[in-house]
């Protein structure tokens, strides 16, 4: 004799399910193109530090926020009118013990760039560098004007 089981309609969808979904996944990728909706891997994210600059009792004051950088990995140039900031945030040798559960930290090599105005000396731009955050002091040239003090 066969056991009467309790018809369930829903049950019968699930085959469907799986199909219904995986078409929504091909047809949101051919719209968006390929790796819609996934989050990027710190690995292949691009790292640039946020700067700003403004003036300040006649010097033109730039600050870079460099968390997680040492000093002694960045790199300050002026060619022409042209500032760069670059270095690297290195990634600490020891991995965590089995693994990352969440990761979004970039770590590699960067490179800032930044017009300045006309008639920077670059042999009297100033550094100062702490608790991550670098601070390039330089006067303005005195065709633009020094500002309030």
């Amino acid at each position: 004799m066969k056991a009467l089981t309790p018809w369930k309609p829903m049950r019968e969808l699930d085959p469907f399910s799986g199909r219904i979904d995986e078409m929504f996944d091909r047809l949101t990728r051919e719209f968006f193109g390929p790796g819609w909706g996934e989050r990027p891997r710190a690995e292949a994210a691009v790292w640039e530090p946020a700067i700003e600059c403004h003036l300040e009792n006649g010097n033109l004051l730039v600050r870079a926020d460099l968390p997680g950088v040492e000093a002694k990995d960045v790199n300050i140039s002026v060619l022409g009118n042209e500032l760069t900031i670059e270095g690297e945030r290195k990634r600490d040798t020891k991995e965590a013990e089995g693994g990352y559960f969440y990761q979004e930290l970039p770590y590699g090599k960067f490179a800032r760039k930044m017009a300045l105005p006309e008639g920077i000396d670059a042999g009297k731009i100033k550094t100062a560098y702490k608790n991550g955050m670098l601070e390039i002091t330089m006067p303005v040239p005195k065709q633009l004007g020094r500002g309030k003090k």
